[in-house]
């Protein structure tokens, strides 16, 4: 099966081109509250065939976020705990080939503060899970097609997203009570947003690390990654 195939299970593509713009708000971004000690439990649901760059990017702006004076050490300074989550323990082979061996299944998962949806195959029973941990989550983001994984949860009904530009009609048509904007690097809706695809994925993570820590501390993640898009700014 082809990649573009996998990443809404089988659906055609519809090629859309698009000048791309950086963000929308439907409902006001507020800002997230981290926790005064200890760190903030980030989920990355994954699968077999889960797109690489829609979850690994995500995890390096959070891996490389550190907020200093909020530790003496530098674990301390990293406020983000990352763990992959999947609907079994067995081992999934990302995109590429890669083998990814999940820490946790929607079983044994601990409650998330923040939910990463990359492209990926869910099921109802995984999808379930999305749907229960975002009730206590700061907030669920998806990836690419990762939107159609929360559509289909029906955690986007009544509100604004995005997906990949590939996707554009797919999406639109297969989800009329979601309003689609197209050509943006992400859509914030309140406690969902939703990244175009791709690279889009690492100005939506950076965006939630500006929500969490403001913009400094954004900005110096992004400087350390070498990653000298502007996209995540608001």
């Amino acid at each position: 099966m082809r990649r573009r195939e996998i990443l809404v299970g089988g659906a055609a593509a519809a090629a859309a081109a698009c000048a791309f713009r950086t963000s929308a708000a439907d409902q006001p971004a507020a800002k997230l509250v981290p926790p005064e000690k200890g760190k903030i439990p980030v989920a990355f649901c994954i699968s077999n065939q889960a797109t690489m760059i829609d979850f690994t990017g995500p995890w390096e702006v959070f891996q490389d976020c550190h907020v200093h004076g909020r530790g003496a050490t530098m674990d301390e300074m990293m406020p983000f705990q990352l763990f992959t989550v999947a609907e079994t323990a067995d081992p999934v082979r990302v995109t590429g080939g890669m083998q990814v061996i999940p820490d946790y299944t929607i079983d044994n998962a601990p409650p998330p503060r923040v939910i990463v949806v990359p492209a990926h195959r869910s099921t109802p029973r995984s999808r379930e899970w999305i749907v229960k941990a975002s009730d206590t989550a700061d907030l669920t983001m998806s990836v690419c097609t990762g939107a159609f994984v929360l559509a289909n949860a029906g955690l986007l009904k009544g509100l604004a997203a995005t997906t990949h530009h590939d996707f554009f009609d797919e999406f639109e048509k297969s989800f009329p009570d979601v309003t689609l904007r197209r050509g943006l690097r992400f859509v914030e809706s309140g406690r969902i947003a939703t990244a175009g695809g791709l690279t889009s994925g690492i100005d939506l993570a950076l965006r939630v690390v500006e929500r969490y820590f403001g913009r400094e501390v954004a900005q110096t993640t992004a400087t350390y990654m070498e990653y000298q898009s502007t996209g995540w700014r608001v």
